[in-house]
């Protein structure tokens, strides 16, 4: 018979022969002389990360309706998609739905801008990068975030729709990760609408042309995004798919899609 090894158990774990800690973690808790470095390690990113979850949920639990806005942070204010941006932000707001960014410049303190101007509810879900400057000054309720998965999760639970002005691989991570969630059944349907045909219609043609024409999607994946041109037909677009999804109207893409 093997020989019995002394057990050591530590909460959830159970640690055996060289595993066995010297000390007990309640003797590490008291000890006043150890070193910071576990403020970095793993346990304690956990807490930090519940944290996030918890700060988020709180402060938008009671948002009401709401639409997400992207769009890229490199773009002035005399740029038409800036204006674009504006007039989006503005017109959803005078629909009763708060807008929501990710806090930035640009696209995003554009439609932050118009709803504040037009005294809707303008919310900024900032991230923590070494080359943006915080949230933008027209972020009436703002979260900054330390994590982009935790800060991706606000903009999907509390959005029932999602505006995309022209952007980087910012906009297209958050475009796609939408898709994504709608394609795989991750979340309740929402429209996706980009705003710009000559920026964006590339990218659609290259969706259809390829990506369905070799199988890797179905045709139903695409019926959620709607390409238009103008703020106007944007905001239109979104809550009228918005409403039918409310009511339940049958739409094609309501069918179980093939997640490739």
């Amino acid at each position: 018979m093997a020989r019995r090894r002394t057990t050591y158990q530590k909460g959830p774990l159970t640690l055996r022969g060289t595993m066995i800690p010297r000390e007990t973690t309640d003797a590490r808790l008291l000890d006043p002389k150890q070193d910071v470095d576990w403020l970095h390690n793993d346990p304690w990113r956990v807490m930090r990360i519940q944290a996030e979850f918890v700060e988020g949920f709180g402060a938008l639990a009671e948002l009401g309706p709401a639409v997400s806005v992207f769009g890229s942070a490199r773009v002035p204010e005399a740029d038409p998609d800036y204006q674009r941006g504006h007039e989006v932000g503005r017109l959803l707001a005078e629909r009763d739905y708060a807008v929501v960014t990710g806090g930035g410049p640009g696209i995003m303190e554009a439609a932050n801008r118009g709803a504040h101007e037009a005294g809707g509810r303008s919310v900024g879900l900032g991230i923590e990068l070494p080359h943006e400057q915080g949230l933008n000054p027209w972020v009436d309720l703002g979260i900054n975030f330390r994590y982009f998965f935790a800060r991706k999760t606000m903009f999907v639970k509390y959005s029932e729709g999602f505006i995309v002005l022209p952007g980087g691989f910012g906009t297209l991570d958050e475009l796609f990760e939408s898709a994504t969630l709608v394609q795989t059944h991750k979340v309740r349907s929402f429209p996706i609408v980009l705003v710009g045909t000559d920026y964006w219609g590339g990218l659609i043609d290259w969706m259809k042309n390829t990506m369905l024409a070799a199988g890797k999607i179905s045709g139903p994946d695409l019926n959620y995004i709607h390409l238009v041109d103008s703020a106007e037909d944007a905001v239109e677009v979104t809550c009228q798919a918005i409403d039918e999804l409310r009511g339940h109207v049958p739409r094609a893409a309501d069918h179980p899609s093939d997640a490739r």
